[in-house]
């Protein structure tokens, strides 16, 4: 990003150059002071700010400053490095935490917001119509799929996971249309998932993947949710993949509970309330 902008310069209006030029200067202060700072120290007018934002390809300010600290965070010490024999304490609490970070914010700014739009339309069309709601993984996405469930049902929808391949296979032979299936797999390799994936679409159900780019599964699905990033089993790398698909059932199960809306007050309190009375004061 900030290479684009050193480009860009010379294509700029004066004034918008001096803003571009405080960024390159120091891009974590720019991403994090408001405006008025920023046109001072630029020495143009606030709108100037603003256009400058919007020549880079950006709505706005917030745009470009969002993007900008996400590039910043990617570009940090340890990010991307492995965790090596002489590492402290701190060194390791540091790249572990940073190279989750980095991927949560890469993937803030890559994620298609209609493409979510999507998957929440099918779930919420499969819910309202009374269809089956089912999640499917396999190994560490076995257990998203399970945390999948869990936050579905509080939201008062009955869903399934199943984790075993036979289980998946068997299960999608039994979907049909109005039905929906999540499939969860970091590779994207996993051939029972691929078959189950298979199975469920040619039954009429719509499958969701939550997968790499350019996986085989990523072609198998009605509507992919890009999840990428790498994990290396070469060496230790912090498993980012597992938590950045729970980040992503959480975005489906908020989505789908902003449709069912006041519904779903009542029934979230009286859940709490009971859960409360169990617990030992």
């Amino acid at each position: 990003m900030l290479d684009r902008i050193k480009a860009s310069l010379p294509s700029l209006a004066p004034a918008e150059q001096r803003v571009g030029r405080l960024v390159l200067v120091d891009a974590r202060a720019f991403a994090n002071l408001p405006i008025t700072e920023l046109a001072r120290r630029s020495h143009v007018s606030k709108p100037t700010v603003v256009r400058f934002c919007r020549s880079m390809g950006y709505d706005g300010l917030s745009d470009f400053k969002l993007k900008l600290a996400g590039s910043v965070s990617e570009g940090v010490p340890f990010i991307h490095r492995s965790v090596d024999v002489d590492d402290k304490t701190s060194d390791v609490v540091v790249k572990v935490i940073d190279n989750t970070v980095a991927a949560f914010l890469k993937y803030r700014n890559d994620a298609s917001s209609s493409v979510i739009q999507k998957a929440t339309d099918a779930l919420e069309a499969a819910c309202k119509a009374g269809k089956r709601i089912e999640f499917f993984g396999a190994g560490n996405s076995g257990i998203v799929a399970q945390d999948a469930q869990h936050k579905f049902f509080r939201l008062g929808v009955n869903t399934i996971a199943y984790s075993d391949g036979h289980m998946q296979v068997m299960s999608a032979s039994l979907l049909g249309p109005g039905d929906c299936v999540v499939v969860i797999s970091n590779s994207g390799r996993t051939r029972d998932l691929m078959d189950a994936c298979d199975i469920a679409r040619k039954n009429g159900a719509t499958t969701i993947v939550i997968t790499a780019t350019g996986s085989p599964l990523a072609a198998a699905g009605n509507i992919h949710l890009a999840a990428d990033h790498p994990e290396g089993y070469d060496r230790y790398s912090p498993m980012v993949s597992r938590l950045m698909h729970l980040m992503i059932i959480d975005i489906l199960a908020t989505c789908l509970a902003l449709r069912i809306g006041s519904k779903l007050q009542p029934l979230l309190k009286e859940m709490k309330n009971n859960l409360r009375n169990k617990r030992y004061t």
